[in-house]
């Protein structure tokens, strides 16, 4: 079948045509790619979820192809809306639009471009909103509009995830403003489900734009595009002939949105049910059968720094810097169930010297992001060594406060030698973005456990650190500045960089006794670098101890405790006594956090 190209809305888009090939025999139809022009075996190319094994192109898939990829078995229930068969403007082009619309369902069988059903992925409940191009080029009008409308109000009823999953070439012009306002409509609807802390899954597929790009496709907690989908406002073809701009080969596609912070992840056929299955299961807040021990802290943690060997300053910050140390990434593989990447900061870029996303700690579902360094040459420059450009920051509050609406604890991992401090960074506002972070981590109404586990670098790890409880690693240091720009400033030697160290404090023992951290993570004999999995599990047990602490508490103590615990910081108490760092819960123990709050009335 041939799909002619279709002009809706601000966009012109040309769909890529699977093409029937004639061949004489029963059940030898053949096609012809749209991606690289390879003769494909239909039964084949079914079997493969249409998807070319030469080239990996994603060809257009129907409704009803769409929900037997995505989900269970004989779990998908048709939720009825009505077609609305009105023609408020009584629009005819080249024909009447009416016509048009009896066509287009005779055509495709379906009422509209839109349809919505229950059903379950992998057991996790879901309403799922799906799009068909071929139903007048899956335009935004009245149906569609409330097709989606009332997907949204069915999951706010059931509290139920929703997933969209888009293919349309813009609003529907043969309704004038009345399409124009299903764009207000559906982000309505949409900002329902935020405030009701539901989760909400956008799937882009080939094409998405106009309308649809601009309202509910790019409005959702989490992005997913397959490979090669074309996602934007004008297309193509427009923006070339309106302003001669010239525009990059991969320019709308999904690669090149995944570069500039657009979408999340992108995630070929075959791999979507399982990456749809983990978001669905962490949102959900199930137990899914993983055990949930209790955490010890008295083992974990230290909180006595007369328990900690007194140590050299610069030795510590040589150890905190060593390659071999466990990334971000590297603890997440090992001490996280389901764990999925996000990405983006949905404005302009990517940072990938920061890294985000959702995943389980021993069951429980949490929010996880952290700096990344690398272990090679090539992976520290790629990942900045580790330096959070704006897009970083703004990236890590996005997922905040998707785990803020969700109901998730965050966990923050902080290897950095600070916020970078390039041109590019001060012309996004880096101040700005660190700021930022900061205000929204203060009020977060979740529990917050920070972890030093490297070097913890002035703002631009303080940006991640504005937590309930904050731990670092037996060799992490943390500080204003680096040892040598302390020491090039007041020194007026960089080589003086060991006595600055000194004269900072930034080893475990003195952070400790100075009560900026909470307790101090052992590692093993060697360093983190010697036993990664020794380490990752030290850190698992001291994290599941910090949740144990914290789950329990109501927002309101939460935010409380966590403003009344920075509000201490430079604040006099009898005989300049540090304050001590916080036991664990239980009647018996007083809290830091208590004292902190009776030191500041």
């Amino acid at each position: 079948m041939t799909i002619e190209a279709i002009t809706i809305g601000p966009a012109t888009v040309e769909p890529t045509t699977v093409e029937p090939i004639p061949r004489r025999g029963p059940g030898s139809t053949w096609l012809l790619c749209g991606g690289c022009g390879t003769m494909l075996y239909e039964r084949r190319f079914a079997r493969d979820g249409r998807v070319c094994p030469d080239c990996s192109w994603h060809a257009p898939m129907t409704i009803h192809q769409r929900l037997d990829l995505l989900l269970d078995a004989d779990s998908a229930r048709p939720v009825d809306v009505p077609a609305i068969d009105g023609d408020p403007l009584e629009f005819t082009d080249t024909r009447p639009y009416r016509d048009r619309l009896r066509d287009a369902r005779a055509s495709t069988g379906l009422d509209e471009a839109a349809a919505c059903v229950r059903g379950t992925i992998d057991g996790n409940p879901v309403v799922v909103v799906v799009m068909d191009f071929r139903f007048l080029g899956g335009s935004l009008g009245a149906t569609v509009g409330e097709v989606f409308t009332r997907a949204a109000e069915l999951a706010l009823r059931e509290r139920t995830p929703l997933l969209t999953v888009t293919a349309s070439g813009g609003a529907r012009m043969q309704e004038g403003a009345i399409a124009l306002m299903q764009m207000a409509k559906t982000s309505q609807a949409l900002g329902q489900l935020d405030e009701a802390g539901i989760l909400t899954v956008s799937l882009i597929t080939d094409p998405t734009f106009g309308g649809v790009a601009a309202s509910f496709a790019t409005l959702a907690d989490v992005i997913i595009a397959e490979p090669g989908a074309r996602l934007g406002f004008a297309g193509r073809r427009v923006i070339e002939q309106t302003i001669r701009q010239s525009l990059p080969e991969d320019f709308q596609t999904a690669e090149f949105l995944l570069a500039h912070g657009v979408v999340d992840l992108i995630s070929p056929r075959h791999e979507l049910r399982a990456n749809l299955a983990r978001l669905l299961s962490v949102s959900s807040r199930r137990a899914d059968g993983i055990p949930r021990q209790a955490g010890r802290p008295d083992r974990a943690v230290v909180t006595d720094p007369e328990q900690l060997a007194r140590r050299d300053a610069w030795e510590s910050v040589r150890a905190a810097r060593r390659l071999g140390r466990p990334t971000t990434l590297d603890y997440a593989a090992m001490i996280l169930e389901d764990f999925t990447e996000l990405r983006g900061d949905r404005m302009s870029a990517d940072c990938p010297a920061l890294v985000a996303g959702l995943g389980r700690l021993d069951g429980i579902p949490v929010a996880v992001l952290g700096t990344q360094k690398g272990h090679t040459a090539d992976e520290l420059r790629y990942r900045n060594f580790g330096m959070p450009t704006p897009a970083g920051y703004r990236k890590s509050a996005r997922v905040m406060r998707l785990a803020a609406k969700l109901g998730l604890p965050v966990i923050t991992l902080i290897d950095t030698a600070g916020a970078y401090p390039g041109i590019e960074a001060e012309e996004q506002a880096q101040a700005v973005a660190i700021a930022e972070n900061l205000r929204l981590m203060a009020g977060l109404p979740v529990p917050v456990v920070a972890v030093v586990t490297g070097e913890g670098g002035s703002g631009g790890a303080l940006a991640l650190a504005f937590a309930d409880r904050v731990l670092m690693c037996a060799n992490a240091v943390y500080s204003v500045i680096s040892a040598e720009g302390c020491a090039a400033i007041l020194w007026k030697n960089p080589a003086a960089a060991p006595t600055a160290a000194a004269a900072l404090r930034v080893d475990a023992r003195e952070l400790l006794r100075l009560g900026v951290v909470d307790g101090v993570i052992p590692e093993p004999d060697g360093g983190a670098d010697a036993d990664p999995a020794g380490t990752a599990a030290r850190l698992r047990e001291a994290l599941r101890g910090a949740l144990a602490d914290l789950l329990p508490l109501d927002q309101m103590n939460l935010v409380t405790r966590r403003r009344a615990r920075f509000r201490q910081f430079g604040v006099a108490t009898p005989a300049s006594a540090p304050v001590p760092a916080p036991a664990p819960s239980g009647d018996a123990h007083e809290s830091q956090t208590d004292r902190s709050v009776e030191a500041t009335r």
